[in-house]
């Protein structure tokens, strides 16, 4: 795409703390953005599905490939004309006329934690290495480049993270604001939207500590420690009136209470998602954009998976007589289609599929191949990825996959280009320049992917 000049200058941001429980930056450069995009969505809901869904067993099968490539699956017909689906995913099939299908991402990174920081951040990582480290010189995540750029003024938090931290073996970056500072962190918790004692205690007073004492003596401070310790960052303790004022404004929001408040849900939508945290987490997300909130992340799981056959994410190997294909069909595909599904119906129903962009991915693909163990290895070389609503094309495919989904035939798209696209969907350009700690102008997107936009 051709991207008009930026109209931005340096400004000094003197950080304060963000959403709860946020440590203070230091001084960084910013830049403004140039406004030369409509917003065709307001919110972004981000399920990523950490551990790599394959591609051959859910939106690219590739039915007359040899017995060692196919999935043991067979595609069904869907809602769009063209397009098939994997067999366990019927109720998905009858939604595909509201999604396009990127079948082309594609970049090198085998390991799960330098896969994982692209997804993320869009932005690749220094090594393929699975001891890739967090750390202030890699990239923030989506939902805080927002935070810096477009920010809420309606009085919710920009940015929900939930309700994992995920990792392997060590924390995997970008699930944070990184350089940009601590007040653009996501306003994360780990509580399980399906406890049916589910609250957050960062949005509770202590008990008979009122608004005005807690002013007058600073109590939130014990509040900034919990959150702090939750997220187990730590940085200067500088600029906490900010954080006063952003905190306790939260702390007495009826809106942002109400927000979160699942309880008010009926029993019947409940279920529609289906009684998992990953079901219960996707329906949260669905109240927070409606209350105003711009990008939700729900991450799948903690855990990539590996040996686990009723928790954990998409790596799916074979180890231990794990196989993939007595997995995958009892747990992760259920599950996905259950709530995928009732979470485009509910945001259709209400009027929010339209503007809220749901976006649907891993780190990378599975090998076409199937292994010994019956099987599928990592592939970052080709995988899919699933976009809905926001301004989307519906019943679309974007990129041709070569003959066994092992590399792109045509239009490839890395992980930068999928960025640029959500920028741009979001009304934010993709050529703005941030500043690191160093202050090194960095381009937030690559090249927008701009045959998905309706």
């Amino acid at each position: 795409m051709n991207r008009s000049p930026l109209n931005r200058r340096s400004i000094l941001r003197v950080g304060g703390a963000g959403m709860l429980g946020l440590t203070m930056p230091r001084l960084l450069s910013g830049a403004e953005r140039a406004t030369s995009f409509k917003p065709r969505a307001k919110s972004v809901i981000f399920l990523f599905q950490w551990g790599g869904p394959s591609q051959l067993d859910t939106f690219d099968m590739k039915p007359d490939a040899p017995d060692t490539v196919r999935s043991p699956y067979r595609p069904i017909s869907s809602s769009a004309d063209g397009i098939q689906v994997c067999e366990l995913l019927p109720e998905m099939a009858k939604r595909m006329h509201h999604v396009s299908l990127i079948r082309t991402m594609t970049h090198t990174m085998k390991n799960h934690a330098s896969a994982g920081y692209y997804a993320l951040s869009g932005h690749e990582p220094p090594s393929d290495d699975q001891r890739l480290r967090d750390s202030l010189d890699l990239y923030p995540a989506y939902g805080s480049v927002v935070d810096h750029l477009a920010p809420n003024t309606n009085g919710m938090p920009t940015f929900v993270a939930y309700p994992h931290v995920i990792r392997d073996g060590s924390v995997v970056p970008a699930q944070h604001a990184s350089f940009l500072g601590k007040q653009h962190d996501p306003l994360l918790f780990l509580e399980d939207p399906n406890d049916a004692s589910f609250q957050l205690p960062e949005l509770s007073l202590p008990e008979g500590l009122t608004v005005d004492r807690l002013q007058r003596r600073r109590e939130l401070q014990k509040l900034v420690d919990q959150q702090s310790r939750l997220l187990d960052y730590s940085a200067a303790a500088q600029g906490f009136d900010q954080y006063y004022e952003r905190a306790i404004s939260m702390l007495t929001s009826d809106r942002v209470r109400k927000a979160f408040d699942l309880s008010s849900e009926s029993e019947s939508i409940r279920d529609r998602y289906g009684r998992t945290t990953y079901g219960q987490s996707c329906l949260l997300a669905r109240r927070l954009v409606e209350s105003g909130v711009k990008f939700v992340t729900v991450y799948f799981s903690a855990s990539i998976g590996g040996r686990r056959v009723n928790e954990g994410g998409w790596d799916t190997h074979g180890f231990d007589n794990t196989r993939m294909y007595k997995i995958v069909n009892k747990y992760q595909l259920p599950i996905t289609d259950q709530t995928l599904p009732a979470l485009l119906d509910d945001l259709e129903e209400r009027g929010l599929l339209d503007e809220t962009l749901v976006v649907w991915m891993g780190e990378f693909g599975r090998t076409p191949n199937i292994n010994k163990n019956e099987s599928r290895d990592h592939w970052p070389q080709c995988y899919t990825t699933l976009l809905a609503g926001g301004g989307v094309k519906g019943g679309y495919v974007y990129g041709k996959s070569d003959a066994h989904a092992r590399f792109p035939e045509e239009k490839p798209v890395k992980p930068e280009d999928l960025a640029a696209t959500i920028f741009q969907l979001l009304g934010i350009d993709p050529g703005t320049e941030i500043y690191d700690r160093d202050h090194r102008p960095l381009i937030i997107g690559g090249n927008t992917v701009d045959d998905v936009i309706a």
